[in-house]
């Protein structure tokens, strides 16, 4: 099976407008563009449109996946809790004739909306080009292996793939994540030494493969 794309927060923060709009939420990250064309107009859609680029974890019950609920106190009767505003494919809390219940599988179940799962944690490494001393800043997912961090270090170097990547004077292997090729990470303990992260990110070394050399 393929291997889920993770996204930081800040990557879902950029899908902040109708046009394209993402949100997260219970560890999942989803494109709702289609429902905001399909809905078009509808007023159900503001408070999606509010929360555009946000993580809604808490719209959710974390153990149904399903809508939080309360019971009425005025009418004993399980409700849907949407503090914000009811929203597309909730109910209503009383029968209407403009209320068509037929909707199908309701966005925040639907897996054609999800495009991966969001980060448990971020972490920032340098990427140093040894042959040019070119350095690179870049936040990732820790679930991540190097070979998909590779593929976001594309964009700063287009041939990332004709170097041999090392931490420590140990080549990495790129079918492992960060931890799993034991680049330590401190941030924890540094939050608690009131240290600045930023004097103490992980520097992942770019060794290049000189092809012509090779027998």
């Amino acid at each position: 099976m393929d291997r889920p794309r993770y996204f930081t927060p800040a990557e879902v923060a950029a899908h902040n407008t109708v046009a394209d709009l993402w949100v997260s939420f219970l560890g999942k990250v989803c494109d709702l563009t289609p429902l905001m064309s399909r809905y078009k107009g509808d007023a159900l859609l503001l408070p999606i449109m509010e929360s555009a680029g946000q993580d809604i974890s808490c719209w959710f019950d974390p153990q149904t996946k399903d809508v939080l609920k309360y019971v009425d106190p005025l009418t004993n009767c399980v409700r849907y809790y949407t503090p914000r505003g009811r929203f597309v494919h909730v109910p209503p809390a009383c029968p209407r004739s403009d209320w068509d219940s037929d909707v199908g599988q309701p966005w925040w179940r639907d897996r054609r909306y999800e495009v991966g799962l969001l980060t448990a944690k971020t972490r920032w490494i340098r990427i140093v080009n040894t042959l040019t001393s070119q350095e690179q800043r870049l936040q990732v997912c820790s679930e991540e292996t190097l070979a998909e961090i590779l593929q976001r270090y594309l964009r700063y170097n287009s041939h990332a793939r004709s170097y041999t990547w090392k931490h420590g004077g140990a080549s990495l292997d790129m079918s492992r994540t960060l931890s799993e090729n034991h680049v330590p990470d401190d941030d924890h303990q540094l939050e608690q030494l009131r240290l600045d992260r930023d004097l103490f990110t992980p520097a992942i070394l770019l060794h290049f493969n000189d092809d012509l050399t090779e027998a």
